[in-house]
């Protein structure tokens, strides 16, 4: 079995993490700096540490419920860029990509889990 960072599910989330953090620095203003920046990073680097967390443990059951929270850390990421949006620090076409993005990795973990699942169902 290979690490966590052979799984295409985390290499998204990376990607995505990296997305945020570049929003956050470069649109909000240094106000948001300890508020929506900070928070915006916080969100979006869960998602690769829970899917990382749960890949360690070697349990499916505590696998899939990391991915789980990492799945609701994705919701978190899309609602503190809605507040970007409606602060007007990100425009439509910034949001709408970010949204796009946080709905292909939330496909991607249901498909983990569905994985995992399966895995969990053969034993």
């Amino acid at each position: 079995m290979g690490g966590f960072r052979d799984l295409v599910v985390w290499q998204k989330g990376r990607a995505y993490r990296n997305e945020c953090a570049v929003l956050a620095r470069k649109h909000f203003p240094p106000e948001e700096k300890y508020r929506l920046a900070d928070q915006l990073i916080r969100a979006s680097r869960a998602v690769t540490a829970m899917i990382a967390e749960g890949h360690g443990r070697f349990h499916h059951k505590e696998n899939i419920q990391s991915c789980r929270l990492a799945r609701g850390e994705v919701s978190e990421t899309v609602d503190h860029l809605t507040v970007a949006l409606d602060e007007k620090y990100i425009d439509e076409n910034e949001f709408k990509r970010m949204e796009e993005l946080a709905s292909e990795l939330e496909r991607l973990i249901n498909g983990y889990i569905r994985h995992l699942q399966s895995q969990l169902d053969k034993k």
